[in-house]
């Protein structure tokens, strides 16, 4: 797998992140990519009826920039023989920094532990999310209790054709980026891939209310028709990949192909969750020419539900909205 050049690895140092160095080194080695490690740290304020940038606050602020990095120091040590590692401590809100350190440097991907969920329950927190939105380059949140390989690895691409043309193409373009990316990611694991689409067969309901009643038949043989068109769909998917890479990798792996009636914000977390897949690689795309949609609401739905590590992409072109 040699698809990323620059890494950028984020740890809380005061937290243990074997599992995050881990992955970042070892794909560091199997790319041959440069790898930055950098933790972040608040801006610091003296306080009340005391200036911002004055002798106290910089004070503070030089002890807690030399501690953190003192703390990373600390954390890659066991790393340095494996893998020649920069660190850098960033100062002012994560996800900013992070982004701005993406956009100044050209990473072309940004690893890290999620957020610690507290009380929410969640894996995800606020910045993960901001990053997940508005991060130009791919996301991989890394769940601290993961096993240093993956054993199963899900995909979820999206081969619905009911989208305008220009959004079709994109959408079909990330589709074949996820699909080469989660084959390099499981043929380096040796995990198992599993590769699902969620289809609904619209208007299904209406057929079978007051007002059409059709024939139970007729929806029936309307909703074989729709199912038949999404596994086409995810076919002509695996083919298109097979021929342009040849097909001894995905024959390799013979991945598993998951086509589940229902709406995707239900249906992927679910399937993740009952096939107890270590990540879930998926794409981050909103409709076309809506201002302000940096991630679709339905893969901010599966997200929000994941309890797995993922690698979450966006397609090529985005444009972040932060700015250094």
């Amino acid at each position: 797998m040699r698809r990323f050049k620059n890494l950028l690895c984020v740890v809380d140092p005061q937290q243990k992140p074997d599992a995050v160095l881990d992955r970042a080194v070892s794909l560091a080695k199997n790319n041959q990519a440069a790898l930055t490690v950098v933790a972040v740290v608040p801006q610091m304020s003296a306080g009340i009826g005391m200036p911002d940038g004055g002798p106290i606050s910089h004070d503070l602020q030089k002890a807690l920039n030399a501690e953190a990095q003192q703390q990373l120091q600390s954390a890659v040590a066991q790393f340095q023989s494996a893998a020649q590692i920069d660190v850098e401590v960033l100062v002012g809100t994560p996800f900013l920094e992070i982004i701005r350190k993406v956009l100044r440097n050209a990473h072309d991907l940004v690893v890290k532990a999620p957020e610690n969920p507290g009380w929410l329950d969640r894996l995800f927190g606020s910045d993960d999310m901001h990053l997940l939105r508005k991060c130009p380059c791919p996301v991989w949140l890394i769940k601290q209790a993961s096993a240093q390989t993956y054993r199963r690895i899900l995909l979820a691409v999206d081969v619905d054709e009911d989208y305008p043309p220009d959004e079709l193409a994109e959408r079909h373009r990330l589709n074949v980026k996820l699909l080469q990316l989660a084959v390099s990611l499981a043929l380096s694991d040796f995990a198992e891939l599993h590769v699902a689409h969620a289809w609904e067969a619209l208007g299904e309901s209406a057929m079978r209310g007051a007002f059409l009643r059709c024939p139970e038949q007729d929806v029936a043989a309307y909703v074989e028709r729709v199912r038949q068109r999404h596994d086409a769909g995810l076919d002509k998917l695996l083919d298109e990949v097979i021929e342009a890479q040849g097909s001894d990798a995905l024959q390799f792996l013979e991945p598993t192909r998951h086509v589940v009636k229902g709406l995707p914000r239900r249906e992927i977390p679910a399937l993740a969750k009952s096939l107890g897949v270590d990540l879930v690689v998926m794409g981050t795309v909103a409709r076309t020419g809506v201002p302000g949609f940096f991630i679709g609401n339905t893969a901010e739905a599966i997200l929000e539900q994941m309890d797995c590590s993922v690698l979450a992409v966006k397609p090529d072109g985005f444009v972040s909205p932060v700015r250094i």
